[in-house]
């Protein structure tokens, strides 16, 4: 069975991306890395077939900005050796996605839109949920429906089942309960 993963993007890539007119564009590629800035998604379990949401903490909201299933998951050294020349043009098309650390490539069918405008609802932050070989968490510092830090969701975490089928419905345009 697929898991489903949250990953955090900075504000400042955030930026860069919707400067750069990528709002709207289908997520395609995922990178990540042996840094807290940029995590890795092998080290985090992600197997191909597993989903990733990409989001951003902005303003005490925590932000989902989209999904991708990662088709492969590859290294970042070969990873022109592994792909056919349309799925490397668009690798190189999410450049900005990419830092000076990145070791790790997912690459999928495309995903969602990129979209900078779907806040996760205060009660179901409350609510969301990861899984680990420890057992399960929330997030912490959660005040009155707002994210007062972004410690706990700074990674690549897996969701509980219940918390990736809220994201999905959210990410998918539909409204759930706050």
């Amino acid at each position: 069975m697929a898991d489903a993963y949250t990953t955090l993007w900075t504000n400042d890539l955030c930026r860069e991306l919707r400067k750069g007119g990528f709002e709207g564009e289908r997520l395609t590629v995922l990178f990540g890395g042996p840094h807290q800035s940029l995590p890795s998604f092998v080290r985090a379990g992600v197997r191909p077939g597993d989903r990733v949401y990409p989001m951003r903490v902005f303003r005490r909201q925590l932000w989902l900005l989209g999904s991708m299933e990662v088709g492969r998951l590859l290294d970042y050294e070969t990873v022109g050796d592994h792909l056919a020349m349309e799925d490397y043009l668009r690798l190189v098309h999410w450049k900005p996605l990419k830092t000076s650390c990145v070791t790790e490539v997912a690459v999928g069918p495309p995903g969602t839109p990129l979209s900078f405008d779907t806040p996760v609802p205060g009660g179901v932050l409350a609510e969301l949920t990861y899984r680990s070989r420890r057992g399960e968490r929330q997030i912490k510092h959660v005040v009155d429906g707002e994210l007062r830090s972004a410690v706990s969701v700074h990674g690549v975490y897996r969701l509980a089942p219940e918390s990736a089928v809220v994201l999905e419905t959210l990410v998918g345009g539909r409204s759930v309960p706050a």
